[in-house]
């Protein structure tokens, strides 16, 4: 990666103060709007979004600063071709000049027609496995430099680590209240049925392969029905 020119470099304590506030960002959703906000003050860009690769490869917008990007994203998602999606491999994709880029006509057509003149696609990693894709449009063609690209590639890295971070914790509350309504429902059936703990939750565990619902849903149901699944 090119090193960036000290004159035209953002400031560090910007890019510290960044890292504070996705760290203290409540949850994935404002984990993003802090980065695509903080990507109009950094960049070049009249508009900024993120992609989010979720399972089955597929993509999922994530947080949008103009409704613009969410309808070029929307088309990507929904013809299956466009340059977020080329970025979510894991390289990079600019886009010099819109007009004259043929690589995907479809986004091409619509970016155009939204008065887009240049994009930039810079994919966010955790490890090795690419986590979403940081886009930055412009209304001009050739806006994007190389500094740039070296300030995008930065702000992927940070906002790539917030939202694993985020993720990280949220599976974790969920893993908690998945537990305490298990709890709560093996409590019924061992009332109920004079059953032990291990009786009780054998009995969640076998409505949960039968029905292929995850054992959290079965125990839900209980809790608030009082009857298991049929």
């Amino acid at each position: 990666m090119a090193l960036l020119d000290p004159a035209k470099s953002f400031d560090a304590d910007a890019f510290a103060q960044l890292a504070i506030e996705l760290h203290d960002a409540p949850g994935v959703d404002e984990t993003l709007e802090t980065a695509v906000r903080f990507a109009l003050q950094a960049e070049n860009c009249t508009h900024a979004g993120v992609v989010l690769a979720v399972r089955g490869g597929r993509a999922e917008i994530g947080a949008v600063t103009d409704p613009v990007v969410g309808t070029l994203y929307r088309i990507e998602i929904e013809t299956g071709q466009g340059p977020t999606l080329a970025a979510l491999s894991g390289d990079t994709i600019v886009v010099p000049d819109v007009a004259t880029d043929h690589r995907w006509p479809g986004w091409q057509s619509a970016a155009a027609d939204a008065g887009i003149g240049s994009a930039l696609h810079v994919s966010m990693r955790a490890g090795d496995r690419t986590t979403g894709v940081l886009s930055l449009y412009n209304t001009q063609s050739k806006a994007f430099t190389v500094d740039d690209e070296a300030i995008a590639h930065i702000l992927a890295r940070h906002a790539s680590i917030a939202v694993a971070t985020a993720r990280h914790e949220v599976a974790m509350a969920q893993a908690v209240d998945a537990r305490k309504l298990v709890g709560q429902a093996m409590g019924i059936l061992m009332e109920r049925f004079d059953m032990d703990a291990d009786q009780a939750f054998a009995v969640l565990r076998r409505y949960s392969q039968d029905t292929n619902t995850k054992l959290r849903d079965v125990a839900h149901q209980l809790v608030e029905t009082r009857k298991l699944p049929h």
